[in-house]
């Protein structure tokens, strides 16, 4: 039953071109964002921590 229900509205043979081609060399991932995302964190808690051991 259910297969009719998901049949229905649907072309004789679904088949898709594909849309990205597979293969070829992996581009290289780049963190960058990440690293510079961490670092402002650190930098912010560094900041935090330094004013209150100054500035008890």
């Amino acid at each position: 039953m259910a297969d009719m229900f998901y049949k229905h509205g649907r072309p004789q043979h679904p088949t898709l071109l594909e849309d990205r081609p597979r293969g070829g060399p992996a581009r290289r991932v780049r963190h960058q964002r990440s690293w510079s995302t961490g670092g402002a964190i650190l930098a912010i808690m560094l900041l935090i921590l330094v004013g209150i051991a100054l500035f008890p």
